[in-house]
């Protein structure tokens, strides 16, 4: 009799484990499927925020590129200026 309580009480502390075990363990599967999920969500914010830069980064692109062109025509104009006025200059002479 003492042989059989020992065993249930051995069986009974076994299937205890066991299911503390499950218990824990599903626990610990939530608690990454969660953190899984704020990461995805995070990475999506960055990916958003990268994509936005690069927007940006064209435009800026465009707008220097429209810039550079300006530029020239000015030296461009500026060259053909100085030349007029020399030319000014020496029919003054």
């Amino acid at each position: 009799m003492t042989i059989e309580i020992g065993t249930l009480i051995a069986v009974s502390g076994l299937i205890i484990s066991f299911l503390a075990y499950q218990f824990n363990r599903q626990k610990e599967l939530k608690s990454d499927t969660r953190e899984d999920g704020e990461i995805k969500a995070q990475l999506g914010y960055i990916s958003k925020g990268v994509d936005d830069i690069r927007i940006e980064l064209r435009a800026s692109e465009k707008q220097i590129g429209a810039l550079g062109e300006r530029v020239t025509r000015v030296e461009e104009s500026a060259k053909q200026a100085h030349k007029r006025i020399d030319n000014l200059e020496k029919e003054g002479n």
